[in-house]
């Protein structure tokens, strides 16, 4: 698809953005940072990350980058196939950090989509964690043509571990958001969304979200609190550096919240947006920089 260079800036600034907010939040996480606590990209919170490292949020977004910039269309037994075989040489690559509900999907080491799908829905117990609404972003890249597909695409992706309703609606609701940002500049895209997916339960919880504090969801480890903490940081901020220290200062699994609102954020901002000492900082699985990133965006939305 043939981008404005506007769109292409907003294009870029999905996976930059993404990143950002993962690493900024990766210090802080299970914390609460107060209101005279710095908020930078510092490194070290639970797992010790570097300065600028992203965590597994990032890591699976680039794989599911990855898959979509080798065969494009995520929707197919091949696209979906491509990432079950990208999520496994992540897991190969013995992350320090992953999901449980994600671990116990992985650790099985499945090459198939289906196969993946499958032991995905079959897990026991609650099944709707925020760990496929973290690397949703990636997929709006690839159906910037196709509105359709792209909400499609998004169920799909997350049913590969994520084999819950709330969690696939999460998706395509946020992804559908990404896609029309990066093609209009504006967050109008996740209200239109909703007509795709359960309105009654979703339009509530976006009004709370802009009407109400942190506080009222947060359990953010459970994708609809962390969709409500990413769109209440959005809605309370002007710019896009402004809304991911929100993202992180509501607390708790703040590198996901942030790594959310970080996807919308640079899908509205661009990656022009993304400040430039966070940019020279940024790096993760696979051995990547955020030149890379921006390398592996070109390459999705080429095909």
């Amino acid at each position: 698809m043939e981008l404005t260079p506007e769109q292409a800036d907003r294009a870029a600034g999905v996976l930059l953005g993404t990143a950002a907010g993962d690493a900024l939040g990766a210090g802080y996480e299970f914390t609460h940072p107060g209101p005279d606590v710095e908020i930078r990209m510092k490194g070290g919170g639970a797992f010790q990350w570097a300065p600028g490292e992203w965590t597994d949020d990032t890591s699976m977004a680039v794989a599911v980058a990855c898959a979509a910039a080798r065969v494009g269309d995520l929707c197919s037994p091949e696209g979906l196939d491509a990432v079950a075989a990208e999520f496994v040489a992540w897991w190969d690559a013995k992350p320090v950090d992953i999901g449980n509900q994600t671990r116990q999907v992985l650790e099985h080491r499945d090459r198939t989509g289906r196969a993946m799908q499958l032991r995905a829905h079959d897990l026991p117990g609650l099944k709707a964690g925020n760990g496929s609404l973290m690397r949703t972003a990636p997929v709006a890249l690839a159906y910037l043509d196709n509105a359709e597909k792209c909400g499609k695409a998004a169920k799909l992706v997350s049913s590969l571990t994520h084999y819950d309703m709330q969690a696939m609606q999460a998706c395509k609701l946020w992804t559908l958001g990404i896609r029309h940002a990066v093609l209009f500049g504006t967050y109008d895209g996740l209200r239109e969304a909703l007509s795709q997916v359960d309105t009654g339960f979703w339009e509530p919880l976006l009004d709370k979200a802009e009407s109400g504090a942190p506080s009222d969801f947060a359990k953010n480890g459970w994708v609809v609190h962390a969709l409500q903490t990413a769109w209440w940081a959005i809605t309370h901020a002007e710019t896009l550096p402004a809304a991911l220290e929100l993202a992180v200062r509501a607390g708790g699994d703040t590198d996901t919240t942030a790594a959310i609102a970080g996807g919308l954020l640079g899908a509205r901002w661009g990656a022009s947006a993304v400040p430039v000492e966070w940019r020279e900082l940024l790096h993760g699985y696979p051995g990547y920089a955020a030149a890379d990133l921006d390398t592996l965006t070109r390459q999705i939305v080429a095909r």
